[in-house]
């Protein structure tokens, strides 16, 4: 191959996160609403006929389709599906930063307004109840914050002949910070925990 093709070849290239095609794409709306003169962050709890997380506190969001044209488009078209709404009660929806995950997925999530609350009516095959929390709760309680530690695990034909250091290899070991925060009876960790903590840094930052 000569030195053309290889240089227009790279030129050509749009950089994106390498191994991205293999990973599942996801877009959340984050929704803000506006309640007893406050804003207030709005969750579900996720239907216990679900197979993958039931009865867990999240925000509305799913698998980007498709037909979905922008990952905003999935994550608006998502909070219609499950809350029951209008596209014309969201508004202002805008990007936060995208997680990618360690379980092969990357996430797109957004924050936007809901403007008629009141009109709320979940879907019930996806969503068994929805509730919201002042955000200036957020806004002054730290969430409590956990470790989680992941360690490789080659599998038993991994070829340690092949690398320096063999069957005594430093495989390197990760930790991810789990945000906890507690509201009366109510707990949100997890993916939706990270997201809204990363939400209040933003808000809270000079």
């Amino acid at each position: 191959m000569d030195t053309e093709t290889i240089l227009n070849k790279v030129k050509q290239h749009t950089p994106s996160i390498l191994g991205s095609q293999d990973f599942s794409k996801f877009a959340i709306l984050l929704p803000l609403v506006e309640k007893d003169n406050e804003w207030h962050v709005l969750f579900e709890i996720r239907s216990q006929k679900l197979r993958r997380q039931p009865g867990d506190i999240c925000f509305p969001g799913g698998k980007i389709d498709r037909q979905d044209k922008t990952e905003k488009g999935a994550a608006i078209r998502e909070t219609t599906e499950e809350l029951g709404i209008n596209y014309e009660n969201i508004s202002d929806v805008f990007p936060l930063d995208y997680i990618v995950s360690p379980f092969g997925m990357i996430v797109y999530p957004y924050a936007g307004f809901i403007n008629d609350h009141e009109s709320i009516k979940p879907n019930p095959a996806e969503v068994e109840d929805f509730f919201t929390v002042p955000l200036s709760f957020f806004l002054k309680t730290e969430p409590q914050v956990h470790k989680v530690s992941f360690e490789a695990k080659p599998e038993e034909d991994f070829p340690f002949d092949l690398i320096v250091g063999g069957q005594d290899y430093n495989w390197r070991t990760r930790q991810i910070d789990e945000y906890f925060y507690i509201y009366k009876d109510k707990v949100i960790w997890g993916l939706t925990g990270k997201i809204l903590y990363h939400f209040v840094e933003m808000v809270l930052k000079e």
